[in-house]
């Protein structure tokens, strides 16, 4: 992942940016939206290839099977629990010192980077990060350690992937971590990841339509609800 993540940053240098520092370079890709969707992408296979190979390799069962890919019957009640949870967290901000800008803000700037974006925040993103935290990890650490290890311990490197996207303030950072207890508590009381996927879809698909009305598409005033992807 470290290898491909470095490759397209020196691809980013060698077509757009000859002139710059590596290292320049991979700044000026993480402000370009298409850009950073392909390194995350590159991000993503591996991750993904790595846990079906462990899971079926080691244990010799279907993937979907093994991590509780069990659709819910009312798919509607989590996507309204994460609509919920969004404007319940809403109030948890209003007490934090949450960041006036953020580089993950920036990415908002131009409409169609922003809408490329809310797609990607309500589809792949949600569904690699509970195939991961709460599909791979916590049942392994709720083993171990006991649900409520296996909630908060897996909650926490959730929180802590997101914050470079908000300059590491530990504001948004508490704020993302409440997101991964909640989806965390759906996984183990539903026993389904698909339950937490629709809940953090819920929860982002939410941000994305209040700040499409907000921002007139994208168009007007500063964005300041992009929060947990």
């Amino acid at each position: 992942m470290f290898v491909l993540q470095v490759a397209t940053a020196k691809a980013t240098q060698l077509l757009w940016y000859p002139r710059l520092t590596f290292f320049q370079a991979a700044q000026k890709m993480e402000q370009r939206p298409i850009l950073l969707i392909v390194s995350q992408f590159l991000f993503y296979v591996p991750v993904a290839l790595l846990m079906i190979a462990m899971v079926e390799g080691k244990y010799h069962v279907p993937f979907w099977r093994a991590i509780r890919w069990n659709w819910p019957r009312s798919a509607g009640k989590f996507l309204a629990l994460g609509a919920v949870l969004l404007l319940g967290l809403a109030t948890l901000e209003s007490l934090l010192p949450m960041p006036k800008d953020t580089p993950f803000d920036r990415l908002f700037d131009r409409p169609l980077d922003a809408y490329l974006l809310a797609l990607i925040a309500v589809t792949l993103a949600p569904l690699m990060e509970e195939l991961f935290f709460r599909g791979l990890m916590y049942p392994v650490l709720a083993r171990h350690l006991g649900i409520l290890w296996g909630v908060l311990l897996s909650a926490l490197p959730f929180a802590l992937l997101h914050l470079p996207q908000y300059g590491y303030a530990w504001a948004v950072g508490l704020v993302i971590f409440a997101v991964g207890v909640v989806c965390g508590v759906v996984r183990a009381m539903s026993q389904s990841v698909a339950a937490s996927f629709l809940v953090h879809a819920g929860y982002n698909a939410t941000q994305m339509l209040i700040q499409i009305v907000l921002t007139h598409g994208f168009t007007r005033m500063p964005k300041s609800l992009l929060k947990c992807f």
